[in-house]
């Protein structure tokens, strides 16, 4: 693995360990002023911009503190010379939720950029898959 993939994923699995600490400057500090994120909670057409991205980790906190979990389970990542992404499976959710639906994953897809020699996340997208969806 090249220099550049393990400085994205040192700064992906820091940032983890930031949200499971519930440290905001933490989670924000490798982040683009403009970073665009799609997250499982509203709004649905996403949040744009460092000071909306700060005010959706509150309540996320505040849920965690419940004893939630928020680990990285797998990450891979590709980085060019200017642009990389990573997508990673984490287990996130409370002790009841992981009981009930143990394979339960939170899926991240992350987009990055360098910005005067240093990776920063410009995109960030959770999701979860749609179990009640119904294939045909």
């Amino acid at each position: 693995m090249g220099s550049d993939e393990q400085q994205i994923r040192t700064l992906i699995e820091q940032w983890a360990e930031a949200v499971h600490r519930g440290d905001l400057e933490g989670v924000l500090v490798d982040h683009a002023d403009d970073i665009v994120m799609f997250d499982v909670p509203p709004p649905h057409d996403g949040v744009r911009g460092i000071d909306a991205y700060r005010e959706t980790w509150p309540p996320f906190f505040a849920w965690q503190a419940q004893g939630a979990a928020f680990e990285i389970l797998s990450l891979d990542v590709t980085a060019g010379d200017d642009v990389a992404f990573a997508h990673a499976l984490l287990r996130c959710g409370t002790r009841q939720e992981l009981a009930e639906r143990p394979e339960t994953r939170l899926r991240l897809s992350v987009g990055l950029r360098k910005d005067r020699g240093r990776w920063v996340v410009a995109h960030e997208h959770h999701s979860f898959a749609d179990t009640t969806a119904v294939a045909g």
